[in-house]
């Protein structure tokens, strides 16, 4: 389906959207020019990379040391791939520039045992600052076998279905981005059995509203392990807060009666000034015209969402500083750099390899954008 036939489609009311959250398809405040406009060259050798551990995921934030500041997901590549929601931990990496090469520091957020509902895995992180805190969003899992190895990659009971159905959203604290970080041991926010959230909490993109002081939470779940991916939003006063649901249904529904596969995931939302914006990764293309492209978003309330007219953000296809272009066999887990207001910086985890989901290499990379 093309993009117009699609958007078109939208607006009959073909498309099952919540009642809540109605999607406007046209926006109403046009940006001055399309996300993807923005995108400048990529640096080659920027970001974040390690040749022996799987890299994923990042998010960045100017520390109190005026060096920036990665937070990353990291695992083994002894243990595969497909082991990150068993081996995943959380880590932080530092550059002078927003660009890189970002250099390891330390794992952040590290095994702590079964107990925990964050205690075997630590993955995705959100970082965001709040008043003099420093806040890192997570989701992390637990399981009841022992953790993969490289000897023993699937230890006596290993359920990778277990470990990917206890993903729940966490959070830690800290006064400093150096740390040490207190972990919240209990779910910012549980599934609902039931509900359309009845699986998981998972992906969490916290925005700091600067002058209220709350918390808008963008999640996902959805109703089976299945497809469609969906998307919730929460609020809270306060980090330890109560994350209160602002709709009882979803925020985005794109899936059709003959294709549930119509979905977005890995979103990144904030605070623009007068309103929410975000991007997040159209999964089979019908949104934006490119599968695993990314559609740019905004809403007033954090309720009610709006699709920019122009609504691409980024493309599989990178265009590096040295001239060149290559497809990235991925482009996942957007994040946008804003300072002083404005989106300097997109990162995306990419990985290279025969098809997809089969890589070689994953690492973190990122484009600088026009502001």
């Amino acid at each position: 389906m093309k993009r117009r036939t699609f958007i078109e489609t939208s607006i009959k009311g073909s498309i099952a959207l919540s009642s809540v959250g109605l999607l406007s398809c046209i926006s109403e405040n046009k940006p001055p020019e399309a996300f993807i406009d923005r995108v400048l060259p990529a640096p080659i050798g920027g970001g974040f990379r390690d040749d022996n551990y799987w890299i994923w995921g990042s998010s960045v934030i100017k520390g109190e040391d005026g060096k920036y500041h990665m937070f990353a997901s990291r695992w083994s590549k002894d243990v595969g791939f497909g082991n990150w929601v068993t081996n995943s931990e959380v880590v932080r990496a530092v550059a002078d520039t927003p660009v890189g090469p970002y250099k390891f520091q330390e794992v952040v957020l590290p095994v702590r045992g079964p107990e925990f509902f964050d205690g075997m895995c630590t993955h995705n992180p959100r970082i965001v600052k709040y008043k003099d805190k420093y806040l890192l969003y997570h989701f992390g899992t637990t399981y009841d076998f022992d953790q993969p190895t490289k000897d023993n990659p699937k230890p006596d009971g290993y359920d990778w279905n277990k470990a990917w159905l206890n993903k729940r959203v966490g959070l830690a604290i800290s006064d400093s981005i150096f740390g040490p970080w207190e972990r919240v041991d209990k779910p910012v926010i549980e599934p609902r059995p039931g509900h359309w959230d009845a699986t998981i909490t998972s992906n969490p993109s916290p925005a700091v509203d600067p002058k209220t002081g709350k918390i808008l939470l963008m999640y996902k779940s959805s109703v089976t392990p299945k497809p469609p991916l969906l998307l919730g939003v929460a609020m809270a006063d306060s980090p330890k807060g109560e994350y209160k649901r602002l709709s009882e249904e979803p925020v985005f529904r794109f899936e059709t009666p003959g294709n549930s596969h119509v979905d977005v995931e890995d979103p990144y939302i904030w605070w623009a000034g007068d309103r929410y914006e975000g991007v997040m990764k159209d999964r089979s293309g019908e949104i934006c015209g490119e599968e695993g492209g990314g559609i740019h978003i905004w809403s007033k309330d954090g309720v009610k969402w709006n699709l920019f007219e122009n609504v691409k953000a980024y493309s599989r296809d990178v265009l590096w500083d040295d001239g060149s272009t290559s497809h990235q066999n991925h482009f996942e887990r957007p994040f946008v750099l804003v300072e002083d207001g404005k989106p300097t910086h997109l990162f995306a985890a990419v990985g290279n390899g025969p098809e997809a989901w089969k890589f070689e290499n994953t690492w973190n990379m990122v484009i600088p954008l026009k502001h």
